[in-house]
């Protein structure tokens, strides 16, 4: 039987995100964060209603909100552009009206357990795109490293022609050295005649 789904929030760069998750570690894993936010005091299970009402209509999805605004969780949302604007910001600090607080919505067993069901379909849809782009990464690792051989090669077999060549041209000059002494002699032999 699913787990019943907990909403969590944090905010982490422009976005405030939340997930409607089983668990603290399902919506760590969601987010992508390395660390425990929770632990650290960045993220929080909430029962804020509209959170908690966007969140179980998408379980499993990430869903985003310019940072430090009230504005409603969407899956797709743009970057904030009124940072630092607002009335009665002074020296870049702004004030956030007051909300109220609101019981959170009295979600049924039928509807928990559906949203659990979605939560598991979008987290075995999430592993699949993972498995996907990792086998795309490896196909892609293998490629280069095959064509890092392909110049290794060509460079392996460069160099040894190039040391056959250079080679040839030290015995060529050895043999010139050789003749050149030859001939000193011969010729220093000539002036004593």
């Amino acid at each position: 039987m699913p787990r019943k789904l907990k909403t969590y929030q944090t905010s982490l760069g422009f976005y405030d995100l939340a997930i409607a998750a089983p668990s603290m570690k399902a919506a760590l894993e969601a987010w992508g964060a390395d660390s425990n936010l929770f632990h650290q005091g960045v993220a929080k299970e909430t029962d804020d209603a509209d959170v908690v009402a966007a969140t179980m209509a998408k379980p499993g999805v990430v869903l985003r909100r310019p940072a430090g605004s009230n504005g409603r969780f969407a899956e797709h949302f743009g970057l904030p552009t009124d940072l630092g604007r607002g009335e009665g910001a002074r020296n870049g600090e702004r004030r956030r009206p007051k909300t109220k607080k609101r019981a959170a919505p009295k979600i049924s067993d039928k509807e928990a357990r559906k949203a659990a069901l979605e939560f598991e379909r979008e987290q075995r849809r999430r592993d699949a795109e993972r498995r996907k782009e990792e086998a795309a990464r490896a196909k892609e690792r293998e490629r280069r490293e095959k064509a890092t051989a392909k110049v290794q090669a060509a460079l392996d077999k460069a160099r040894g022609e190039h040391e056959e060549r250079t080679a040839a041209i030290e015995a060529e000059r050895a043999a010139l050295d050789e003749r050149t002494e030859t001939e000193e002699r011969r010729w220093t032999s000539r002036g004593r005649n």
